[in-house]
């Protein structure tokens, strides 16, 4: 919906009031330069581990569970972040002064909130499959069927397509009066209303209708799946099996909270008072930080995945049985 259609915005930038530029600079971090060679050091660990696990879990024939499937699916988006989100952030802090322009700003910005959205959803797909392995462990095969994972994949990335599509098309339609430089790494909402000159009071509404939609609706799924979980665990006999059951979910609960709970400190609050220095750091744990440890947190600790990653690296490795 263009701008021009709110109520009390203005259809054009005020007199004196530059548009948009052919180039826009990010800041990202300018108040914190000890910590770029930190940045630029994680950054490549992040894009080598999570395009590691989207591989083994593609090629080697012992990891054709769903638990692998929907891993890779995991690190499709992180991956994503990796090769949209990394390479400006390394711009930023190797050059400064080197822009980006608005068509490209708006692509960034249309691929992270599409990845963001997807995560969302897959996460759930996650927590579903931990559901069905471990309270209903005799039908996990019939349930949890090749076709039914593929179309929960599908359906956890079309999601993302149309609210991607509608709100960066719709920020890119408001009239830009504010200066070139985005005190952000990346291109994300927050910074760009910053520079717009309009009334954006319903977008900010209708960004936190779906921000709602999108992280409250999958979490309160991801909750009921634990619920039912933690029920069914509390009822096994076993010690062992117990622990057994929990520690196949402990990854997966990392991730959401720190996921979940910072995109929605960003997302929920679009123009809030926290200081864009302050953003910087909260979105570097979805962009960087979480995709950086996912690697670490769901598949070196797994015994299946640390085996095919020894059969990949050194093949007398994997001949070995795993459990």
């Amino acid at each position: 919906m263009p701008a021009a259609g709110l109520p009390g915005a203005p259809r054009g930038p005020a007199r004196g009031q530059p548009e948009l530029g052919r180039r826009l600079r990010a800041a990202g971090f300018a108040h914190l330069p000890a910590l770029r060679p930190l940045l630029a050091a994680l950054s490549l660990p992040a894009f080598l581990g999570n395009a590691l696990i989207a591989l083994l879990t593609a090629r080697d024939p012992a990891l054709r569970a769903p638990m692998y499937f929907f891993l890779r699916q995991l690190a499709l988006p992180e991956l994503c972040f990796s090769l949209d989100v990394v390479p400006r952030l390394l711009v930023t802090l190797l050059r400064p002064g080197l822009g980006v322009s608005p068509a490209g700003c708006a692509l960034q910005l249309l691929l992270v909130l599409s990845c963001v959205t997807s995560e969302c959803f897959l996460l759930t797909a996650v927590a579903w499959d931990r559901y069905v392995a471990i309270c209903r462990p005799l039908r996990y095969g019939a349930i949890m069927s090749p076709r039914l994972c593929h179309l929960l994949a599908a359906a956890c990335w079309l999601a993302g397509v149309p609210v991607s599509l509608v709100f960066t098309a719709w920020l890119f339609r408001f009239p830009f009066c504010g200066p070139r430089g985005i005190r952000h790494f990346f291109c994300d909402i927050a910074p760009l209303l910053s520079l717009v000159c309009a009334d954006t009071r319903l977008f900010e509404a209708n960004v936190l209708a779906a921000t709602v939609l999108v992280i409250m609706v999958p979490f309160c799924l991801i909750a009921t799946s634990y619920v039912g979980i933690l029920a069914t665990v509390l009822r096994m006999p076993s010690a062992r099996g117990r622990h057994k059951a929990l520690s196949t979910c402990a990854s997966h609960l990392v991730v959401v909270v720190l996921f979940y709970g910072t995109t929605g400190v960003i997302h929920l609050r679009p123009k809030a008072s926290y200081s864009p220095e302050s953003k910087q750091v909260v979105s570097l744990s979805y962009t960087l930080v979480t995709p950086m440890l996912n690697p670490l947190i769901y598949s070196l600790r797994n015994k299946e995945v640390k085996a095919a990653l020894g059969r990949v690296c050194c093949p007398h490795w994997g001949s070995a049985p795993h459990e």
